[in-house]
């Protein structure tokens, strides 16, 4: 799945923080792989910090932009639909999570 670095956070943000076990296994072997490695941090400039106790992120924009490819198996993509469709139904969903809907949801993460 092709993933911009803004696309990368909110499902970093979206994902459940308790399951069973196998969904807990699914979810952090998915938390490595959109998490970013040391190069791309660099890369993209990116800063993590802390905001009137809320936690913000902030990259060069430019580059941020750029997709890069992020291996997501069934069973992972099965989460983020069920994350995506819970926070539609609960009517929860933010502007900054459109493209990541249309790509989960409404494509079947193709």
């Amino acid at each position: 799945m092709k993933l911009t670095v803004p696309e990368r956070f909110i499902l970093l943000g979206i994902l459940p923080p308790e399951g069973n076990f196998v969904t807990l296994r699914v979810v952090r072997d998915l938390y490595k792989n959109l998490s970013f490695k040391e190069e791309e941090i660099k890369d993209y400039k990116i800063k993590i910090g802390m905001d009137n106790g809320v936690s913000t992120a902030n990259w060069d924009q430019k580059k941020g932009s750029v997709e890069k490819e992020i291996e997501i198996g069934e069973m992972a993509t099965q989460i983020i639909v069920d994350q995506l469709k819970k926070l539609d139904t609960e009517k929860k969903l933010k502007p900054t999570m459109f493209t990541v809907y249309e790509k989960f949801v409404e494509n079947g993460g193709k």
